[in-house]
């Protein structure tokens, strides 16, 4: 099962058919996940199995929504798909985070303060880099170790989000170097999260600490274990992984490809 698909929320900006193709001699079956995700279902033959996508996307060439106004939403006035987000998960163990985030923010002002304060603490705890990324890594080892990738960095956050009964989701999609200065380094999936805030969902993102162009959504859970490029059922090895994404224009349009 691959989760590679553009989010269906975006479907109304694809510009270019966006289809996984496949090399193998078995279908592909797209449906929705639990979480409103387009999965794309195959059956692996023996051997190498490559799944690939190009497309171009229209984005509105706009950073991520700044809201310094939105407030929390009291736990009582939270609509139910909102609710499970307040939960602890695979990779977020609200449990052994709830004391220590209550002391760090429990003084700082409700609402996008004390999200931008969460995220201002992860940004500056944790150092990245790509010779840290470790599958099994939650958010408390990663507090601990004080290092990882992007998908660490959101781990964080949503759970000291949660901890402050604040819904938080992860969310992981394409983040191409656009309005910023361009990284060298091969390219990769981005991981950020969104909170539930005065009714709406907004985005954080806990690496980079700052509004982002062209940032598009792929997948949305819990944690990383609902938002896996691939989940296999039996021996598998990823032997090659390969992103781009590219600005094709000046007002704001980005083509991606994996």
């Amino acid at each position: 099962m691959a989760l590679l698909s553009v989010h269906p929320s975006r479907a109304g900006d694809i510009r270019t058919p966006a289809i996984i193709t496949s090399n193998g001699p078995a279908p592909l079956v797209a449906s929705l996940d639990e979480f409103g995700n387009l999965r794309t279902r195959t059956i692996a033959p023996a051997g190498i199995l490559q799944l690939s996508t190009n497309f171009v996307i229209e984005d509105s060439g706009l950073p991520d929504d700044y809201a310094p106004w939105a407030q929390e939403v009291p736990v009582a006035e939270l609509p139910d798909e909102a609710v499970q987000f307040l939960m602890g998960s695979r990779y977020c163990e609200t449990d052994r985070l709830s004391q220590m985030a209550w002391s760090l923010f429990g003084n700082t002002p409700r609402g996008w303060a004390r999200v931008q304060a969460i995220v201002d603490y992860v940004h500056n705890r944790l150092t990245f880099g790509y010779q840290f990324a470790r599958a099994t890594r939650t958010a408390w080892e990663g507090h601990e170790e004080r290092v990882g990738v992007c998908r660490d960095f959101a781990h964080l956050a949503v759970a000291l989000c949660r901890c402050m009964n604040i819904p938080a989701r992860y969310a992981t999609g394409y983040l191409g170097d656009i309005g910023v200065p361009v990284v060298p380094a091969p390219m990769d999936f981005s991981a950020w999260f969104e909170v539930y805030l005065g009714g709406r969902w907004y985005t954080f993102d806990a690496r980079h600490n700052k509004p982002r162009i062209g940032r598009i959504l792929m997948a949305r859970g819990r944690d990383a274990a609902d938002c896996a490029i691939t989940t296999t059922f039996g021996q598998s090895r990823l032997t090659q992984f390969k992103i781009v994404t590219e600005e094709v224009s000046n007002i704001g349009k980005a083509t991606a490809a994996a």
